[in-house]
């Protein structure tokens, strides 16, 4: 994918801050310190593109990036961070489920784990959460410099244990390499195909 522009657009929280209707989206979530904000970066060549709070757990907004003037990549925020109260979850909670609400605009949302561990129940809620919202998930495996590729398979194994997976892909990437990140740009550019949005890819 070559990326000729990249811009944000709007930090939102309520669904009257969303961008105008009419252009596709693929979001990607996580919990706080996953490798979010460097996986975005990676994929759009950019090295502090996408924003990186400073305090964990407390970006309370979401981020859309219009991507070549064509799509949006879309930066939900973080979760699972433990010195996070009780009402800013709560708030979390608010701001995500009125973004998962009828959003027809959002064609896929990549969920990211860290591969070198079980996925938190966190991750499980969110998984769960995404589905039950009717939306298609794919799993994205980060920090995979980490292991050992003879690892990959037993790794991603626990993965598909703790989230329920049948034969759904998990796409293992490594921002500190730029491993993994032609594999997903191909399953964003068919993600968008397989919605009717045709993206310019060169």
């Amino acid at each position: 994918m070559k990326i000729r522009s990249s811009e944000i657009v709007m930090s939102a929280v309520n669904r009257d801050q969303y961008p105008a209707e009419g252009i596709p989206e693929v979001a990607f979530v996580g919990r706080s310190n996953v490798g979010k904000s460097s996986s975005i970066n990676s994929l759009l060549n950019r090295r502090n593109f996408a924003r990186v709070s400073q305090t964990p757990g407390k970006t309370r907004t979401i981020n859309f990036y219009l991507i070549n003037e064509e799509f949006f990549f879309v930066d939900l925020p973080g979760y699972g961070y433990a010195k996070v109260s009780k009402s800013e979850k709560a708030g979390w909670g608010k701001i995500m489920e009125r973004y998962l609400t009828g959003r027809d605009e959002l064609c896929r949302i990549y969920l990211l784990v860290d591969i070198r561990h079980e996925p938190t129940n966190d991750d499980k809620a969110m998984y769960d959460w995404v589905k039950y919202f009717g939306y298609d998930c794919t799993v994205v495996a980060t920090k995979a410099d980490k292991i050992s590729r003879g690892k990959y398979q037993k790794h991603m194994s626990v993965i598909r244990k703790k989230l329920g997976l049948a034969d759904e892909k998990i796409i293992p990437v490594s921002s500190l390499k730029k491993t993994g990140f032609d594999i997903l740009w191909d399953d964003i550019t068919n993600t968008y195909s397989e919605h009717g949005y045709e993206i310019t890819v060169d």
